[in-house]
Parts: C-alpha cells; sequence; structure tokens
C-alpha cells in the first residue's frame, strides 16, 4: 500500500486527514464520497494505516508491525465490513461486524477503524442500527463509510459524519501518470483521459482494457446512425454492454466526449481540439443539423441518465427517454 504522498491528486482530503492526524482530532465518523474508481478505498486505507502506525506520523512508516499488517490486510484493528448480498448491506451485516464488534477494545492499536465500501447499499434498518454506534462510539473507534452516492444515506447518518468529497484529477496529471506509470503512447493516453474525466481509477481501467475499442466503435456507430434505429432495439442492444466487460456509465462516457466534441466544433470549427479527431467526418455532418439548444439538451440528457441510473431507477426507462432525446436533437 502506498503512502498519502504517492497518491495522484486529492491534495485537500489528504489535507484534512493529514490535520486531524496531526491535532489529533480525528472524527469517530467520515463519509468519503466519489466515483468509481476515484480512489475512496486506496485513502481510506492509508488514512487508516496511518492513524494505527506505531511512528504516529502524518504518513505511515511502512515498517512498523502495524504497517505491515496493514499492506497485507490483516490489521487486526482495521476491519473491512463485508455483505453477503451482492446489492444490499443488511442490519445483521451491521450488527455482526460493527455494533457487536466495537465494543471490544482494539487488539494492539489506538484505533479501532471499520471501512463500510459501499455505504450506498446500507438499508435503511442498517443506516439506523448504525447510527446508534456513531451517535455513542467508544472512543477509539473509528469509521468510514465510502460511498459513490451519498444522498442514499439517510440525513441522520450525513449530519452525525465529516463528509470527504473526492474531486477530479487535473487531466494533466492523469496523462502524466498513463504515460509515466502505465506506458502509454501520447494519443492513446489522451484519449483514455478525456474518458476519465478526472478519475485515476477509471482512466487506467481504460487503458489497460482490450475492449475499451470494442466499445468506442460500438458507440460511433450509436452516434452515426441513430436516425436510423428504433428505441426498442438500442435499448435490447445497450443491455448487452457486458460483453466488452464494462459499464454503461463508461458507454454515456464515450457519448458525452463525442457530443462535447460536436458542440465544441460547431462554436470553434477547430479540429484540433477535438478528442475525434478521426471522426471528423461525423462530427461535420451533426454539426450541420443539430442546434446549439439541441446538443446542449443531449448533453444534459446524459448528465440525467447517469444519475437515474446511478439511483438505480429502471434501466430501459432511463435509456429511453435519453435515446429519444438523441434521435430528437
Amino acid at each position: 500500500m502506498a503512502g498519502f504522498s504517492d497518491v495522484l491528486g486529492h491534495e485537500q482530503t489528504i489535507a484534512h486527514m493529514k490535520h486531524a492526524i496531526s491535532m489529533n482530532k480525528v472524527s469517530h465518523a467520515y463519509i468519503i464520497s466519489g466515483e468509481k474508481g476515484s480512489g475512496k478505498k486506496l485513502l481510506s486505507g492509508i488514512f487508516a494505516q496511518t492513524l494505527q502506525c506505531e511512528k504516529k506520523e502524518t504518513e505511515p512508516c511502512m515498517e512498523c508491525l502495524s504497517c505491515k499488517q496493514a499492506v497485507n490486510l490483516n490489521q487486526p484493528d482495521i476491519i473491512r465490513v463485508t455483505h453477503e448480498k451482492p446489492n444490499t448491506i443488511s442490519v445483521e451485516d451491521i450488527r455482526r461486524q460493527v455494533n457487536g464488534d466495537i465494543m471490544i477494545r482494539p487488539y494492539s492499536s489506538p484505533y479501532k477503524i471499520y471501512i463500510i465500501d459501499e455505504a450506498e447499499k446500507l438499508s435503511v434498518q442498517a443506516q439506523n442500527a448504525l447510527l446508534k454506534t456513531i451517535e455513542e462510539p467508544p472512543v477509539y473507534g473509528v469509521i468510514l463509510l465510502l460511498t459513490t452516492n451519498a444522498g442514499m444515506l439517510l440525513q441522520t447518518i450525513k449530519s452525525r459524519c465529516v463528509t470527504l468529497d473526492l474531486k477530479p484529477v487535473s487531466d494533466m496529471q492523469v496523462k502524466r501518470y498513463l504515460m509515466d506509470e502505465v506506458k502509454l503512447p501520447e494519443y492513446r493516453a489522451d484519449i483514455c483521459t478525456a474518458f476519465a474525466q478526472g478519475n485515476v481509477g477509471k482512466a487506467k481501467r481504460l487503458a489497460l482494457s482490450g475492449d475499451f475499442s470494442e466499445m468506442l466503435e460500438h458507440a460511433l456507430h450509436l452516434v452515426k446512425y441513430i436516425q436510423e434505429m428504433e428505441v426498442t432495439d438500442m435499448i435490447a442492444d445497450l443491455k448487452r454492454i457486458d460483453t466488452y466487460k464494462m459499464e454503461i456509465n463508461d458507454y454515456l462516457d464515450i457519448l458525452m466526449v463525442w457530443y462535447r466534441d460536436v458542440l465544441m466544433f460547431k462554436a470553434t470549427r477547430d479540429a484540433d481540439s477535438l478528442i475525434f479527431a478521426n471522426e471528423l467526418i461525423s462530427i461535420r455532418e451533426k454539426v450541420k443539423k443539430s442546434s446549439y439548444e439541441g446538443l446542449e439538451c443531449v448533453l444534459k440528457a446524459l448528465d440525467k441518465a447517469k444519475i437515474r441510473l446511478n439511483a438505480n431507477v429502471n434501466f430501459d426507462m432511463a435509456l429511453e427517454l435519453l435515446l429519444l432525446t438523441m434521435k430528437e436533437n
């Protein structure tokens, strides 16, 4: 596991964590919020490791027994809460792994830290059970809630936690990381950086994915021929995104970048600034047919579709609304 100094971006969140450690003002509960791949697990792991480090500094020493155990994911006082049901963290999970355990003092460390990933999956009953512990925690208890959607958490939970929102990393930092660490050529790094939108984990995943080029081809075919396709057929086709072992959000991001290119070219006629510069012919055609208002409407619809799908709104309904907007504009 890396230290804070090895993390790309997230300077504000790291500064907050380091300040809390140095001033001995660590909260009993944190919400670390960011999209998948943004670094929630990495930062929470480093934070937990540093809190338990025997050197008691603002970076993990990597040498003490606690740090070595944390790196190997067997530090007894850093507990990663698990759940058997894929889409729900149940009240039984919280009672057994948190509430029933936290009153037992730490085995060998100053804190007992519970990392709850995918906290948006906590049932209402599980959140209410967790609330009791957050309201009256033992002095050594720290709970880290990692989530892609803090809106799914009860207000009573949020009001008692310190919330740390992970911001996008700059494109320059992401591109440099892909070229220096992943060893991508510059043109490929540019494409992955554009689609990642400041998400380092996503950029790396796209860079290493053999399916990404197939997904690109699929998305570009959709935007070129959408007027000739039926919405029901398109939805059925999009349900096969799993073929690429990627997520619908990645697909929507490709569409978003393409429509931004169209809008950019309509406004500037500058082909050098396009991500899809090799699709200039189809971009020119779209520019002729679409108004500024129509293109902005599609971009807003793409944003709404991502929000709806992340909130578990019906897949077919969310995509039908999006595709109808794309066909109309």
